[in-house]
């Protein structure tokens, strides 16, 4: 297996496709707007809704620079990528459909990419690729706070 074709395999582990981790999919199916903006009281934490939205800015400021094309928060702290300017249902579900397209299209940008691009820095791809596998975590934890995640959970 070449390089390209093993940050490929573990990009895909981070959305859908189970590996030793769960995937974002599985993390978000079936969350609630409720649950997706609950916090632990009293904890300095982020909630679902808030860490899907970090994860979204990450990658598209990746895939707006691989595409040459301006972001329109590209300034922004990072502690201003957790927020969330509507809470709503509607809201919540796009961002949900959107952390999936996003995800697709840049496996798209990547599979495009000569190995040699990819070989030349990998780590640009490795980074989300680990910042993923972080935050959703951090969202299975919450849920497991929450008691939305399964105590017993199969998925082979």
């Amino acid at each position: 297996m070449n390089m390209k074709e093993l940050l490929l395999q573990n990009w895909d582990y981070t959305m859908g496709q189970e590996d030793w981790y769960p995937p974002i999919l599985p993390a978000l199916r079936d969350v609630t707007v409720e649950q997706a903006l609950w916090k632990p009281e009293g904890q300095a934490a982020n909630s679902i809704w808030e860490n899907v939205q970090h994860l979204l800015y990450y990658k598209q400021r990746l895939l707006a620079r691989l595409e040459g094309t301006p972001l329109p928060n590209e300034g922004i702290g990072n502690d201003e990528t957790f927020l969330i300017h509507d809470p709503s249902e509607e809201a919540w579900n796009t961002a949900r459909e959107q952390i999936q397209d996003v995800h697709g299209a840049l496996r798209h940008k990547f599979e495009e990419m000569p190995q040699a691009e990819i070989i030349e820095s990998p780590q640009r791809i490795l980074s989300l690729i680990m910042h993923d596998a972080y935050h959703t975590g951090q969202i299975v934890f919450l849920r497991k706070l929450q008691g939305s995640w399964p105590a017993k959970r199969s998925f082979l």
